[in-house]
């Protein structure tokens, strides 16, 4: 067993913007294999805002549970895109009130003036299109880590 590092002392929940499609993809690497429910969707338009529930892997945790041999961590966050003028979607059952959906990446498609489409890719052929008069995403961590119930980190065979 080593001792505690300085690094491994913080648990600061996070709590992040995006304006523009570089910052986007830091988020994106943080949300990559959340899942949340289809039902942990909403929006609303006369707030121009689309939000989304997630139970997102740690992977900024990975790296410290493995040289520490402890489990894996997932934490409840909230993914709130502002300035949204529609939302358009594919592959998902509405319907379906236990459907869970795992998000798989985050892209920016910019337009003319700072507005475009934000795309959000799910695992088994299903998207979500934002279309967005400028990019204003924020991504905070609303409960404490959790084990991650799989006891596993998220793979991607090549």
């Amino acid at each position: 067993m080593a001792d505690a590092t300085f690094e491994d002392g913080r648990e600061a929940p996070l709590n992040l913007g995006a304006l523009d499609a570089e910052d986007l993809k830091v988020i994106a690497a943080l949300v990559q294999d959340a899942v949340f429910p289809a039902s942990e969707m909403t929006w609303q338009p006369t707030r121009r805002r689309f939000a989304l529930l997630l139970n997102r892997f740690r992977w900024e945790d990975k790296e410290a549970a493995e040289r520490r041999n402890r489990p894996y961590e997932r934490v409840q966050s909230v993914l709130v895109f502002d300035s949204v003028l529609s939302v358009a979607s594919q592959g998902i059952d509405r319907s379906d009130k236990d459907l869970i959906l795992s998000l798989l990446d985050i892209a920016f498609h910019p337009a003319e003036d700072g507005a475009g489409e934000v795309l959000l890719t799910l695992a088994g052929d299903g998207a979500i299109r934002l279309t967005v008069e400028a990019l204003e995403a924020t991504l905070r961590d609303v409960t404490r880590p959790y084990r991650a119930p799989s006891g596993h980190a998220p793979q991607h065979p090549v």
